[in-house]
């Protein structure tokens, strides 16, 4: 078996295509994840025991499940309790929707955490410093603590924008054909005869999506930084 680099390219081309799918799940459950993340994040810093005690709960406990078994548990797990609670049969005929819910359920747990951390690394004078020169709670969350505690999570963030990426590849085990799955489908056509230029293609491509990420995260880190050094 000999590494052919035009067999590589062929195969990189016809890979690209599907990163549509994988984009797709990773967007929306980066943006749900953000959305329950914010709502877990307001529960811990609040004073309610028993919002802070759910939250708390959630994250270690979604953190430490392995995102295979949390995948089965979510694409076995709803049509059954679904079935037991409308008694319809709501099928599994679209695997991305199971990925979707499995990747949001694990981006809150960390975007909880990555929310705290950066709330918490803003000086409480800021907060005081607002309040003193009029401005109300609202106006000074949006426009003193936000921009600062944004600031202090992008790092974060871009690793876990590649994480999910990353992690949702795991739904080609349910049949979803993302980047990964037509990977794993081409080698199977081809009898593992390309296997080098399959996976090699395939580990390019996330290469590319990974250092892509990168840049467009540093370039909203600077943008930030310059927004703040305004004000």
């Amino acid at each position: 078996m000999r590494f052919k680099l035009s067999t590589f390219f062929e195969y990189f081309v016809k890979l690209l295509p599907y990163l549509k799918v994988t984009f797709t799940y990773a967007g929306l459950s980066l943006l749900f994840g953000i959305f329950f993340g914010f709502l877990f994040a307001f529960f811990k810093l609040g004073k309610s025991r028993i919002l802070r005690g759910i939250a708390n709960v959630y994250t270690a406990v979604f953190r430490s499940i392995p995102p295979v078994v949390l995948l089965f548990l979510v694409y076995y797990g709803i049509p059954m309790v679904a079935e037991a609670v409308t008694g319809n049969n709501m099928g599994r005929k679209d695997p991305i929707l199971f990925v979707i819910i499995t990747v949001t359920l694990l981006a809150t747990a960390s975007l909880t955490e990555i929310m705290r951390s950066a709330y918490k690394s803003v000086d409480k004078g800021q907060y005081e410093a607002g309040v003193s020169i009029g401005l109300t709670d609202i106006q000074t969350f949006c426009r003193i603590i936000f921009p600062q505690a944004l600031l202090y999570a992008l790092p974060s963030l871009g690793n876990l924008v590649i994480y999910l990426i990353k992690e949702g590849s795991l739904g080609f085990t349910i049949g979803l054909v993302d980047i990964f799955g037509k990977a794993n489908t081409l080698n199977q056509n081809t009898y593992s005869n390309h296997i080098l230029e399959i996976y090699i293609a395939l580990a390019a491509i996330y290469w590319v999506v990974a250092i892509a990420s990168e840049k467009l995260l540093k370039f909203a880190e600077q943008r930030v930084k310059r927004e703040l050094g305004r004000t």
